[in-house]
Formats: structure tokens, sequence, C-alpha cells
């Protein structure tokens, strides 16, 4: 009996520990319930993503506990405001309540849950939802309740080919596509258009450059290399190969660390000029190659990328996956929000010759002011920036 309860103890204890938003302040509330605001599907959403933005600068972990009757036939608005109620007796002031989707998703958002393992608070959370569920409605109308939870920031592996953003973190970025659906669809018509005329138009062009790339060094014409798309999508991006076959990503590898944390000072070009982005002497790189790469002509064949959908005409570079592991949380959001593309304002504005922590700055300024307009403006940019060759290596 005695190992029973101090079992038991334990138990409360680590509760307690890994997530105390079930447990805080509980004693102190006698009626067991506190005054509550339920905010509608807007205003919970901006301050779903208004939490994400903190959370990724003071890499404190939140959880977002989702709600959703979808078993119950016409009553799902009177189960989850229940269900609402029922979570709002044992959930701090901090916490957030509201709807995910208006009278059908009820959403809780657990904010600083703490640093344990991330594994151990979600189950910890999930069975502790159930059981106030189960407490307050009874068995029967919590089962015709499913509960998912989800964390953030998110983990991330280059070794889980598998692996995308959770699309429930960002409900805005969908109520975005969906308030410029008109001109998300015109903008994908342009890059349907655009790569297939500038495919044919080019194919002299590409046909003289694969004979070079063939005549001049051994291995294949192209170069197929995973890359990160939206919401972190895996696809094979396409370039004209400039190296020689068979070499190591090591140099690179290293490089983009340095680069990435801002220390790539030894490949300052002079003075206090800022690190480029691409390895200025990389010896992995055949002399035609370099040609290629300066003019920007290794990447013509990612036109073929936005005909597939996987890339746009115009959007933030696709990372590599090494490159995104090193990746700040703040950095991931170049990657989420838009279709990645084959020209942006980072190279047409700031080109190789930017830090880090500014391409990715004039990568979510696109994000935030993306429209038509200022595609068509980057587009016809793009020409003068290629041919003056600044930054380019």
């Amino acid at each position: 009996m005695g190992n029973r309860e101090a079992k038991a103890s334990s138990q409360s204890g680590k509760e307690a520990v890994v997530f105390p938003a079930l447990t805080a302040n509980a004693a102190s509330r006698k009626d067991g319930s506190r005054s509550a605001e339920i905010l509608s599907e807007s205003r919970f959403h901006s301050v779903l993503t208004l939490e994400r933005r903190r959370a990724e600068r003071s890499r404190k972990l939140f959880v977002l506990v989702l709600l959703d009757a979808y078993k119950e036939n016409g009553s799902a608005a009177r189960t989850l405001n229940g269900a609402i109620r029922a979570i709002a007796k044992v959930t701090r002031e901090t916490d957030v309540i509201g709807w995910y989707r208006q009278d059908a998703m009820a959403g809780v958002i657990f904010t600083e849950v703490g640093d344990e393992n991330k594994s151990e608070v979600l189950e910890t959370l999930r069975n502790k939802t159930r059981t106030t569920l189960v407490d307050n409605l009874g068995v029967a109308r919590a089962d015709q309740i499913a509960i998912s939870v989800h964390v953030f920031p998110e983990d991330w592996s280059a070794s889980h080919p598998n692996w995308s953003a959770d699309s429930k973190l960002y409900p805005d970025l969908h109520s975005r596509v969906t308030d410029k659906k008109v001109q998300m669809g015109l903008k994908r018509i342009m890059d349907i258009v655009g790569s297939a005329a500038l495919l044919v138009l080019l194919l002299p062009l590409l046909a003289i450059i694969a004979l070079i790339i063939k005549l001049t060094s051994n291995g294949p014409i192209l170069f197929k290399q995973e890359r990160l798309g939206m919401f972190g999508a895996r696809f094979k991006c396409l370039k004209f190969r400039t190296m020689y076959v068979d070499c190591k990503p090591e140099i690179h590898q290293n490089y983009a660390k340095k680069f990435i944390s801002g220390k790539a000072d030894e490949q300052k070009q002079h003075g206090d000029a800022p690190s480029v982005y691409k390895i200025a002497n990389d010896p992995r790189v055949t002399p035609i190659g370099r040609f290629i790469r300066k003019t920007s002509l290794d990447e013509l064949p990612q036109f073929w990328n936005v005909l597939r959908g996987e890339m746009s005409l115009v959007g933030p570079r696709p990372p590599l996956p090494y490159e995104f592991e090193l990746y700040d949380f703040w950095h991931r959001r170049r990657v989420l929000e838009v279709r990645p593309g084959v020209t942006g304002l980072w190279q047409v504005y700031g080109r190789s010759r930017t830090r880090f922590d500014d391409m990715v700055r004039l990568d979510l300024r696109y994000c935030q002011t993306w429209s038509l307009l200022l595609d068509i403006k980057i587009l016809f940019a793009t020409p003068k920036a290629v041919v003056s060759g600044s930054g380019a290596y």
C-alpha cells in the first residue's frame, strides 16, 4: 500500500513539473472554476500566431490542444461548450481558450509548459485532458470528443524524410491562402505559363549548356538535390551540374554552419564586406561550372520544378535539409509560409552579399507583403541582378 501511494505521489509530482497548467492554482479555486473568455475563431488564430512568434524567440514550449466533436451529429457546439467549461476549471489564467473552428472545434493554448521531454509532456497532457472530460461530461459524451495535441516549437531532423510542419499550428497561413485565393490562383497560372514558355524559348541555350557540361567533365548533365519546399515537403531540385562527380558535401556543410551562425568571417571578400552565401573559391566546382554559377545558368532547369508545382517563379530559395537543421526557430518561417522560388527579394536586392539573418528578413518581408505586383517587380529586376553578377559565385 505504501509503494502504491508513493508511486501515485511521484506521478502527481511529475505531472506538476511536466505540465503545471493542469495543476497550478487548482487548490485555490474552491468552486473549481474560473472566468474564462472564449475567443472567437479569428481572435484565437491571432493569439496562436502571436504565441508562435514568442516561442520562436523565447524557445519556450507551448501546447495546442484541439477538441473535435466530429462524432456528434448536429450538437457539436453544445458538446464542445461543455468541454470548454470543464477544461476552464483546470487551466491557468495565462492559458487561452477559444474556437479553432467556430462551433466545430475548440482549442486550448497552454503557454510555457516547461522544458521536459516533449513526448512525456504530450502524453501527460492528453491523459489529463481526457480525465477532465470524463469527470465532467461522463464517459459517453467524452468519447464523442477527439483530442489532438500539438507542440511548438516542433522537432525536426534531417534523418526524417517524411517530416512536414504540423499544419494545425498554422491556421493563419491557411486563412491567408483562402483570403487571397484568386491571387494565388493567378500566381500559379503565371508560374505554369511562364515556366513552360521559358523552357521552350531557352531550349537552344539549355542544349548548348548541356553539351558543354558533357564535353568538359565526366558525369551527368543534371544534378538532382533534395531540398525543402513549403511546410518542409521534400522534393528533388534540378540544376545543371557544376561540380566534379562524387564530391563530398562536408565543405559546404561546414561553411553553411558558420554562415548561418554569422561566423563565416574567413569568406569576407574585402574589408568589412558581409560574408557571402556561397563559397567564393569552391574547389569542387569545375572551370566551366564557375561561369555557369556566376551567371545563374545552373538554375534554369528549375523551371521544370516550377511547372511541376514544387517551386514558384518567385519565392525564398529552397534550403538543403542539413541547412534547415541549423536554422533558428524564426528562420524556419521562410520555408513554411510560401512555396520556394527560382528568384526572390534577396537574389535581387541582396544576392549572395548579405548576412544570413538579413537574407531571412528579406524572405519574411516577401512572405508578409506578397502580391502579384511584387512578384512581377522581382521578375523584371532579376535579369539585371543576373547580368551584374554582383555577389554571385
